[in-house]
Order: C-alpha cells, then structure tokens, then sequence
C-alpha cells in the first residue's frame, strides 16, 4: 500500500474497518459467509494499489455477501 496517497490510505481503513464490523457480526451470529468476507475486506486492502480497483472489489464483496446470504 503507498502511504503516501491519502485517498487510498483513508478508503483502506474504512475497507478494513467494515470488513471487522463484517467479521465480528459473523462471528458473534455464527454466519461462515460474514467471517469469510469480513477476513477478505481486512486483508485485501494491503495487496491492491488503487482507489477504484479497491471500492470495486469490495462492492463485489458486499453483493457477494448479499447474494449468498439471501434466501431464495
């Protein structure tokens, strides 16, 4: 991650902190799909070195969580 980029360092931070949100949610409820992109949206913020690419992903990761979590 560049430090030096204030946008990227502010959206990791709020990326990772929705990500524990998403985390501790699933695990105080005992939902697997939670823990398990709650753990992504901690980690993946470290690996991707831009902007757009990281609220891309994590938007994929938030309708991954609300298409696998919806009961058809």
């Amino acid at each position: 991650m560049n430090l030096t980029n204030p946008g990227l360092l502010l959206s990791g931070v709020l990326i990772s902190m929705i990500g524990m949100a998403m985390f501790l949610y699933g695990k105080k409820m005992q939902r697997v799909g939670s823990l398990a992109f709650g753990v992504v949206m901690m980690i993946f913020p470290m690996l991707v070195h831009s902007v757009v690419w990281m609220w891309a992903i994590a938007g994929a990761c938030m309708a991954g969580l609300y298409f696998t979590s919806r009961e058809w």
